[in-house]
């Protein structure tokens, strides 16, 4: 809300609470007068005699402010507003003030009917505020109450305390701050796990004499490294894979027979085959 207009801006939606609901008749004005100051004879006068920081909410931090991504805003003022809430009659012969207190009466239903200021009566920005505009009833020590009248130099007349709170006014522009970049570079981390692991589906030829090149086959093999054994003896230590196959060389001094053929991808995928050594 405006900071140069926010408390006259509360003081006349509190206004139009009071014309808007009620229910007295004849209807009587209400002014936002001074208790020193003439009006109308049958009225109801509201007076901010009060204005204090919101003990809850100082010292609050910078926040964002609303719309940008790095500009932060001093927090605002937050208010606790006081009103004096007054009722005035002609006094009669017979009932004396009984005309004010009847007035009196229907302004604090209204007040107490309404705990929240409703947006249809707010007035200028206030319908945008951030936090709601609370009404409460205080009361207040008889030598508070006497020197509140005694400013004005004006006859005590039964009254009613209230607070409205919290009346929040936002800090200029001048006040704002350039939040400190924390992230400098955005990007895509070098995933180097493939999307499919590898696997080894076979080897070819099967057979053959010692010194043979056998070529293995498989799958998402290309970037690994292949470790294959032959009845315990080295074929491949940590040969480099290039493609989805790779070759090996039977080793020599096996006896012809059938061999173990063991075969590991970078400890991600083994396989065993047989193979024959022929003479």
């Amino acid at each position: 809300m405006s900071a140069s207009t926010a408390l006259g801006a509360v003081s006349r939606s509190l206004r139009n609470l009071l014309v808007a609901e009620m229910s007295i008749s004849p209807p009587v004005p209400v002014t936002l007068l001074g208790p020193d100051e003439v009006g109308a004879v049958r009225r109801v006068n509201l007076f901010l005699y009060r204005v204090e920081e919101h003990p809850q909410l100082r010292n609050q931090q910078f926040q964002l402010r609303a719309g940008t991504t790095g500009t932060l805003t001093a927090p605002p003022l937050s208010l606790v507003l006081y009103y004096v809430l007054t009722a005035y009659a002609a006094s009669d012969p017979q009932t004396g003030a009984a005309d004010s207190h009847a007035i009196l009466g229907d302004a604090m239903r209204t007040l107490y009917e309404h705990p929240v200021i409703p947006p249809a009566n707010l007035v200028d920005d206030l319908g945008q505020a951030r936090e709601e505009l609370r009404l409460m009833q205080v009361v207040l020590d008889s030598e508070e109450l006497g020197r509140i009248w005694a400013t004005f130099d004006a006859p005590y007349r039964l009254s009613a305390m209230y607070e409205v709170s919290v009346v929040q006014l936002d800090q200029s522009a001048a006040t704002d701050e350039t939040m400190a970049r924390r992230v400098r570079t955005i990007g895509v981390p070098d995933v180097r796990a493939p999307y499919r692991p590898p696997s080894v589906t076979g080897i070819d030829p099967i057979s053959g004499p010692t010194g043979t090149s056998v070529t293995v086959t498989g799958e998402s093999l290309a970037g690994w490294q292949a470790n294959v054994e032959v009845t315990g003896a080295d074929a491949a230590a940590d040969l480099a894979i290039t493609a989805d196959s790779f070759q090996f060389t039977v080793p020599a001094g096996l006896d012809p027979g059938f061999h173990q053929v063991r075969i590991d991808v970078s400890r991600l995928a083994r396989a065993t085959f047989f193979f024959e050594v022929t003479p």
